[in-house]
């Protein structure tokens, strides 16, 4: 029967400490970027300019129609051969998380501000509003509230892809407790610690996400 041996854990609190500080650290990063692309691409796929929409579009397509696995070794390995320029695995992570998570705010973003009805930006207009006026106006501050919940959902699926950069050997939580299992051969305890940590961390998200999913339906954002 397998005797389970937990104090590993505590004798690699140092280096898992570092690994879940990291991870933390890149999924805000790359949280921030994709929120500051996905805006750009849902203004972007909006625009009756065939030229600024068509591009954005088939990158939106593009990312969210192609494994996040995929895009990292894509950047990692086939893009400084293309380019003639050496990315670091941080520097390619970044850039693949970024734009895999903007694809998917983008049309978070994108849904929201068509769900507001556009008589209102029809009768703004009518007033005298300017474009930019009745967006930021009338049109952003309804939509918002709609795009909260699932902007905060999507934003816990990113720090859950994060897991995936260890394939680059980046020292997040996952790869730095795959160098504890070697050297420790104790998987079982290693892990289950990992899933309990990212359960610590992305529980009380998702009950945001859930406090704020109501709030949505009752017309207050809590």
């Amino acid at each position: 029967m397998y005797q389970w041996d937990f104090s590993i854990v505590w004798d690699y609190r140092y280096l898992l400490a570092s690994g879940v500080l990291y991870t933390l650290v890149f999924s805000l990063l790359t949280i921030v970027g994709g929120l500051i692309y996905g805006l750009a691409a849902a203004f972007s796929r909006l625009s009756k300019n065939a030229i600024i929409s068509i591009p954005f579009t088939a990158l939106t397509e593009l990312f969210r129609c192609t494994p996040l696995i995929v895009s990292l070794i894509w950047f990692y390995y086939a893009l400084p051969a293309l380019v003639g320029v050496e990315i670091s695995a941080s520097l390619a992570a970044f850039i693949a998380l970024v734009l895999y998570g903007g694809a998917f705010y983008g049309e978070i973003i994108r849904g929201g501000i068509l769900s507001v009805d556009e008589g209102q930006a029809e009768a703004a207009r009518a007033l005298g509003m300017r474009k930019k006026a009745v967006m930021f106006r009338i049109v952003l501050p309804q939509a918002l509230k709609k795009m909260v919940p699932p902007l905060v959902n999507q934003s816990i699926l990113q720090l859950k892809n994060t897991s995936l950069i260890s394939v680059l050997s980046l020292p997040d939580l996952i790869y730095q407790s795959t160098l504890i299992t070697h050297e420790t051969y104790r998987p079982l305890e290693m892990y289950t610690a990992v899933a309990v940590i990212y359960f610590a961390i992305l529980f009380p998200m998702t009950l945001l996400a859930r406090r704020l999913e109501l709030g949505t339906g009752k017309g207050v954002v809590a």
